[in-house]
């Protein structure tokens, strides 16, 4: 239990107490403005004689982290951060929440407010920014994103389970499809991957209502997912698939919020989390569901059926893109299923064609989805890349769930191209008259032997896959210059795909300098080499001559360049201009620290540059960034070492004096020797 929070401590009889602060600092990309506004938080508190200790939540995970015994004494919170922070832990202590920009801009005011701050009363959402976040994506975003990035472990592994089930134990079976033999090895391997997809729907719509909600939102959010996906509930043959999930996330938080407002007596209010609120949400956002949502649902499924059913004798080119279309859009959910149970439905009656036109629209969204992860590199975060593989192996072998986590994080721009290409690819096999004669899509249903015309059938996917993919980065290209939110390891448990890297294991003073090429730290100083031998003279410029953002970072590649780790300069300002995409590395006090991690670098590498005029960076406090540093580091980078070093930029950096020291500096040697102070 927290003490309760009172009016500033003002001491009585004896020695006053100081004040005692506790921070959170965290942003959603990179680590910088993290350290940067715990800095500045800790500087102003010392300047007014108060105690304060700050947890940093950065890409390297929570440092200093704050204990019960902390919280306990604290007469105050200050949480400066972009992404969500539990704060149950804080409840009855005064909690002012804002921006990360707000702890670098305004650390005094900060900790003036907090001592007059609301006193959190627990059980309420994790922390939405209340001002100053820079570009904060919406609460409803970021909730999304949460679903989403819980959800991509349960279809990588379940898909990859039933991927290689398929491929090692199963074979076609006219009666049956293709199929495992029940006894196998491959079928319990199978089983186990068809777990981790049933469970996926739920989780999605689980941790959207999670981030909405807070904890009561989970078991109404993944309960209410389970119902979505199941459409026996509702009469329906197909549940609604992640469509369905998002909306009952939604649901499911939003009721939680709601139900959460419902003044009751103070003897109900400690098992209202734990009980009433999970049990209200869940039975109420059930039952709406099954008689409410689900009867429409079954209504669509039964009358695309009969429409279905009445097309069969039209033009095969349009009964394929019919097919086509409808195979894409939900991927799992009803429209998808209607027109996979239709095509199997007709195979036992003879007509082969119809399956056919599904079986070469079933793999192109994985496909193409994961093949436009390849083609546009940095549209991409890391983990969207990494999905992306996932996706084309799960693609050939006809999982078309592979595609719903892009489908998920960019509705707008992911279904409309799976569904261009998937009516190519069905148009094609129709024209060609494809036949499959199981109920499985898929290049593995060619392989095996299922499909006649198996050369048009190839052709069907690679061209459906390759408009998918030419569409997705075209239209995700499009909102990114519109500044459209992507998935960024976003969001509360969204991994971030900028300089990810293991703890640093303590705080930062503690950790162990490694200097490059093997030499120690004072054969790298009498070298003129700093930072751990990361940045020497050659990589030093005091005078940057860019005007803009973009020309500053190719000028910074090329001086990266001079120092012989740089192996693809293009490709570095490539992944420089990415990791802006994903929020700007402008730090306000005239400070920008671009960085990428990338193996166009084939060791870990700093520059600086000076630049007279300023250069235009988005920083926080409006500033143009004089002062340039860039780090660069290799994809396989072993340990942490350019996450201390930006942590220590950063830290350092907030000194005035320093920087002045860096501004004054005559030539590059100057700056070296100013540079030393970092560590």
């Amino acid at each position: 239990m927290t003490s309760p929070a009172g009016p500033p401590p003002t001491g009585g009889g004896g020695e006053q107490r100081r004040v005692r602060l506790l921070a959170v600092t965290a942003c959603p990309t990179g680590i910088a403005h993290t350290y940067m506004a715990a800095e500045k938080l800790a500087q102003a508190a010392e300047s007014r004689g108060i105690d304060m200790k700050v947890e940093t939540q950065g890409s390297i995970g929570a440092e200093n982290v704050l204990d019960d015994n902390d919280v306990r004494q604290a007469d105050g919170v200050i949480v400066a951060a972009d992404k969500d922070v539990d704060l149950s832990r804080f409840a009855g202590k005064r909690v002012l929440t804002v921006g990360v920009a707000e702890g670098i801009r305004h650390p005094e005011q900060l900790i003036e407010r907090v001592l007059s701050a609301p006193v959190h009363t627990g059980g309420g959402a994790p922390t939405v920014p209340a001002s100053g976040g820079g570009k904060e994506r919406s609460a409803g975003y970021r909730a999304l994103m949460n679903g989403v990035s819980y959800m991509i472990p349960f279809v990588v592994v379940g898909g990859l389970l039933i991927a290689i089930s398929l491929s090692l134990g199963g074979h076609t079976d006219p009666s049956g499809g293709l199929v495992i033999p029940e006894d196998s090895f491959w079928m319990d391997v199978n089983n186990i991957g068809v777990i981790g997809f049933t469970l996926m729907v739920p989780i999605l719509s689980g941790y959207i209502a999670y981030a909405i909600g807070d904890r009561p939102a989970l078991v109404p959010g993944m309960i209410g997912g389970w119902i979505a996906n199941t459409g026996e509930l509702y009469d329906s043959k197909a549940g609604a698939g992640f469509i369905g999930a998002i909306v009952t996330g939604f649901l499911a938080g939003y009721l939680v919020l709601w139900i959460k407002k419902v003044k009751v007596p103070k003897f109900v209010q400690p098992i209202m989390p734990i009980i009433v609120i999970p049990i209200v949400a869940t039975t109420a956002l059930g039952l709406f569901f099954i008689y409410v949502i689900g009867k429409p649902i079954s209504w669509v499924f039964e009358h695309l059926t009969d429409w279905l059913g009445g097309m069969t004798g039209t033009s095969a080119v349009l009964l394929g893109a019919i097919l086509g279309l409808m195979i894409a859009f939900d991927m799992g959910g009803p429209v998808n299923k209607t027109a996979f149970l239709f095509g199997a439905g007709l195979i036992a009656t003879g007509n082969q064609t119809v399956m056919g036109m599904c079986a070469a629209a079933i793999p192109v969204m994985p496909l193409g989805q994961g093949l436009a992860t390849l083609l546009r590199r940095r549209l991409y975060s890391e983990q969207e890349r990494e999905t992306g593989f996932a996706a084309l192996f799960m693609g050939c072998f006809g999982i078309s769930e592979g595609a719903i986590p892009f489908a998920a994080a960019r509705p707008a721009q992911v279904i409309p191209a799976n569904m261009l290409g998937g009516a190519v690819a069905g148009a094609i096999a129709g024209v060609a008259g494809v036949e499959d004669a199981v109920p499985h899509g898929g290049p593995i249903v060619a392989v095996l032997g299922a499909v006649s015309g198996v050369p048009m059938f190839f052709v069907a996917v690679v061209i459906g896959s390759v408009v998918t993919a030419l569409t997705t980065v075209a239209l995700v290209d499009v909102s990114e210059r519109r500044g459209a939110p992507a998935l960024a390891g976003a969001g509360a448990a969204v991994p971030e795909a900028v300089l990810v890297g293991a703890s640093v294991g303590g705080a930062t003073e503690s950790a162990k300098p490694v200097a490059g090429v093997g030499s120690s730290v004072e054969e790298a100083e009498e070298a003129g080499e700093v930072l751990s031998g990361h940045l020497t003279e050659r990589t030093v410029r005091v005078r940057l001559d860019a005007t803009d953002k973009e020309a500053a970072i190719t000028e910074m590649a090329g001086l990266l360049a001079r120092g012989g780790r740089v192996v693809d300069a293009d490709e570095l300002v490539a992944a420089a201009l990415r990791r802006e995409e994903q929020g700007t590395t402008g730090l306000g006090e005239e400070i920008a620290i671009p960085h990428a991690k990338t193996d166009a670098v084939s060791a870990p590498v700093v520059g600086f540059a000076r630049s007279d005029e300023g250069v235009e960076w988005d920083s926080p406090d409006g500033t143009k960034a004089r002062l340039v540093f860039m780090i660069a580091v290799p994809e396989a980078a072993a340990g942490d070492e350019h996450l201390r070093i930006l942590s220590l930029l950063s830290r350092r950096l907030m000194d005035a004096g320093f920087r002045e020291r860096l501004l004054a500096a005559p030539d590059e040697a100057a700056v070296v020797e100013v540079l030393r102070e970092v560590g």
